[in-house]
């Protein structure tokens, strides 16, 4: 990526942070880098391009939280400290996270490997369990995102509930082991 190119996505992740998705465009990512709009389609055909390099950047993120994560897990349950992470990871960025994970996937604009990067703290955790994997994402992405839209009672103990859920994949990833139902 040239210099450029990093000023731009450096612009456009400035304004996502502050403004949110909706700042996004090319007149307001150009004013920042201090250029033109058509300037700017000199590094990315489109606005699209910019979102899938902030997805790639919320991915590469995730997979930082996450994997830092896995390596402080210790006495406490290893999908409670990832859900942990994940829950932080989606708070302390909000509008990336969004933006990263609420729209289609970038797919082909990612790096190669990042997405399963991101993805193998939490395969190690259900030991390659797929389907437990992909329940417990939706799980942690609902409660995230009811989160961020402040749709729980202001009184709801979002910590509780979290253990909860934990605690019940952790229960179905038991019972997968010993050869029961999940």
């Amino acid at each position: 990526m040239t210099d450029r190119a990093q000023q731009i996505m450096a612009a456009a992740r400035e304004l996502l942070d502050t403004e949110g998705p909706e700042a996004l465009s090319m007149r307001r990512i150009a004013a920042s880098v201090g250029v033109r709009a058509p300037s700017l389609y000199k590094h990315f055909p489109d606005k699209a391009a910019v979102e899938a390099g902030l997805q790639a950047q919320g991915m590469t993120q995730l997979a930082e939280d996450l994997e830092a994560a896995e390596a402080e897990i210790g006495a406490e349950p290893p999908l409670l400290v990832l859900a942990r992470a994940y829950r932080q990871h989606a708070l302390d960025g909000p509008h990336l996270y969004r933006i990263t994970h609420t729209q289609p996937l970038g797919r082909t604009a990612l790096p190669d490997g990042l997405e399963d990067r991101a993805a193998m703290p939490l395969a190690r955790a259900v030991h390659g369990d797929i389907d437990i994997a992909r329940s417990f994402w939706a799980f942690a992405h609902g409660m995230v995102v009811l989160e961020l839209d402040g749709r729980f009672p202001p009184d709801a103990d979002l910590d509780a509930a979290w253990r909860t859920g934990c605690a019940a994949f952790a229960q179905a990833i038991q019972d997968k082991t010993r050869g029961g139902a999940a």
